[in-house]
């Protein structure tokens, strides 16, 4: 297997990273390959199901062209600042650049202890392995901006938490992995100069379009970004969990899914982390967190900038904080809009989404299931599956909407297939999710896992025969944790 190595990061300076090498594990074996994502990248899919290929997964043989590194960064967890944190169990093993010219590193996620590890053991169990693979591919394919999974192996050991469990290692792939508390890292060690260098590499690498860019540039596309990002999470109804600032890449990407859900019935103050026993991370206020975490991120950025030119940088900085509520609000009511077959936003829809949403949440209606009923009585002409079928509630709504609706061009097929691609089907929900982990982690059984993931792929395309991966949990099906793997 010939993979063109093309690193970047382990070219800068040393004190951005530590140098390491993947622990080998005992027996790794496959147990799924992304193939799509291996052919872009440039991937043998069929040599990743090998021997050698399950011994490049788990990191017992490394690539010609490979360096190895573990990236240090620094965050805020939880609002309690950490000043060392680091890839405590994740090696970058390169960078490799697709036919369209875009970069992504691959990275070993599971792979052995790092001067990062702090007192844990460097490894990954089964599980959250599998989670993150179905997650991370589900939020691909909904359309929003993620770190990817390639492939996932055994590692035929095991790793030891609240019991023993099987170990395994996920291949993520990444636009990067600069982070917030990478910026945190350095503003913290008052390192002005690493700080520029890291502006100008990120730049350059996420925002080739700002030329001479300075930190005020990089400040206002990562905010940018960010607002499109969480827009496009509160629009799905997905809950990230754990939205500390070494979890926010200023690529726009989403990353770490530990703890994430997608919520069933409409609520604001939904969390399903079981380490959030506050609602910091609630789904109602991931907005607000977002625009804290880039308030940490202008704070860092301010310590690279040269002081006579720091009260205007502090100025300015303060400007695009305040500005993003807005930014975020003009992204969520543009794609609520889409999701409801409008044409355009216009300011007096407001209301009536809003009374909607209100709706949703007195009649503990399901977040997914009620924009896809919408989306099925919208042609009139279709017939409506049963499981989506909305309750009388609803029927004065309608009406409105209906009449909403009217004001705009477009036939009532052409609104249909329009929102049809906004409003999926399936998620990855909780119960599903850990029915297919159960059966994988505790009888070796990986049928549910693929069968669920084949769905997932395709979120907007319903299909009868998976019926039952639309429907949301029973009463005893419910999952209302989830939890971080580490």
């Amino acid at each position: 297997m010939e993979i063109t190595f093309d690193n970047t990061y382990a070219k800068l300076p040393e004190r951005f990273y530590s140098r390491v090498e993947p622990q080998p594990v005992a027996d790794p074996k496959t147990v799924v390959v992304n193939e799509e994502l291996a052919r872009q990248l440039g991937f043998d899919a069929s040599w990743l199901r090998s021997e050698a290929g399950a011994e490049f997964i788990v990191g017992n043989r490394l690539l010609d062209g490979s360096e190895p590194i573990a990236l240090v960064y620094a965050g805020h967890q939880f609002g309690n600042w950490v000043p060392r944190l680091g890839d405590g169990r994740a090696v970058l093993v390169g960078e490799v650049v697709d036919e369209e010219g875009q970069r992504f590193d691959v990275q070993l996620k599971g792979s052995g202890r790092t001067p990062y590890s702090r007192q844990g053991d460097g490894r990954a169990p089964l599980g959250p392995v599998l989670r993150e693979y179905l997650v991370a591919e589900s939020m691909a394919a909904l359309g929003i901006p993620t770190t990817r999974a390639l492939a996932a192996a055994t590692t035929g050991e095991k790793v030891l938490r609240e019991r023993s469990l099987p170990g395994a290692v996920l291949v993520r792939v990444a636009k990067s992995h600069i982070r917030v508390g990478t910026f945190e890292y350095f503003a913290s060690q008052g390192d002005a100069e690493a700080l520029e260098v890291l502006v100008d590499y990120t730049l350059g690498r996420h925002y080739p379009q700002v030329e001479e860019g300075s930190s005020m540039d990089l400040l206002r596309e990562v905010a940018r970004r960010q607002a499109t990002l969480v827009a496009k999470w509160q629009l799905l109804g997905f809950i990230h969990g754990v939205m500390n600032t070494d979890n926010m890449l200023v690529s726009g990407e989403t990353v770490d899914y530990g703890p994430c859900a997608y919520m069933n019935e409409y609520d604001p103050q939904t969390v399903y982390s079981s380490i959030d026993r506050f609602g910091r991370y609630a789904y109602g206020n991931q907005p607000v967190i977002a625009q804290w975490n880039l308030a940490q991120f202008a704070q860092a950025l301010m310590v690279g900038v040269d002081k006579e030119e720091r009260e205007d940088f502090l100025e300015q900085a303060q400007a695009v904080i305040d500005e993003f509520p807005e930014r975020f609000r003009i992204a969520f009511r543009q794609g609520m809009a889409r999701k409801l077959g409008f044409e355009e936003y216009r300011d007096r829809d407001w209301p009536l989404m809003e009374d909607l949403l209100e709706l949703m949440a007195e009649n503990e209606s399901d977040f997914t299931l009620t924009f896809r009923g919408l989306t099925e009585i919208v042609d009139g002409e279709q017939e409506v599956p049963a499981i989506f079928e909305l309750p009388d509630a609803f029927d004065e709504w309608i009406e409105r909407w209906r009449e909403r609706l009217s004001e705009d061009s477009a036939t009532e097929e052409e609104r249909r297939r329009a929102m049809a691609v906004e409003n999926p089907a399936f998620i990855p929900r909780n119960h599903l999710v850990a029915a297919a982990l159960d059966d994988a982690v505790e009888e070796g059984d990986y049928e549910r896992f693929h069968t669920l993931l084949e769905v997932l792929t395709e979120p907007f395309e319903y299909r009868e025969e998976f019926e039952a991966f639309a429907r949301p949990p029973k009463p005893e099906e419910r999952v209302p944790a989830t939890f971080c793997g580490t």
